[in-house]
């Protein structure tokens, strides 16, 4: 099936270059605003966590394939995913927190 239908390998890669550039970007203005703000609470921790250790085992899969364009790609990715994570999660805990506080105090 590789390759069938397109006339040219390197029209593909060219997409698929395109493509990482464009997703791996995407996440550029989550990042600086959950950054910025640190709101994140429109955002899920599950869906978060198992996006990063998805980026991350592309990133290993990559690095294992010296493919230089899943690296880049999912190390760019990671390195924008992985705050937003963390800010999440911290969030997550200071209201775990802040709810025990509340209900010790009634």
């Amino acid at each position: 099936m590789r390759g069938v239908g397109f006339p040219c390998r390197c029209i593909m890669d060219n997409l698929g270059y395109i493509a990482a550039f464009l997703t791996t970007f995407a996440f550029i203005p989550q990042a600086i605003k959950t950054i910025r703000t640190r709101d994140t609470s429109g955002l899920s921790l599950a869906m978060y966590a198992c996006l990063t250790v998805g980026i991350f085992f592309w990133l290993m899969h990559g690095l294992n394939k010296q493919d230089y364009a899943l690296i880049g790609a999912n190390g760019a990715t990671l390195l924008l995913a992985l705050p937003i994570f963390l800010i999440i999660l911290s969030n997550e805990r200071a209201a775990r927190r802040a709810l025990k506080e509340k209900s010790r105090a009634q």
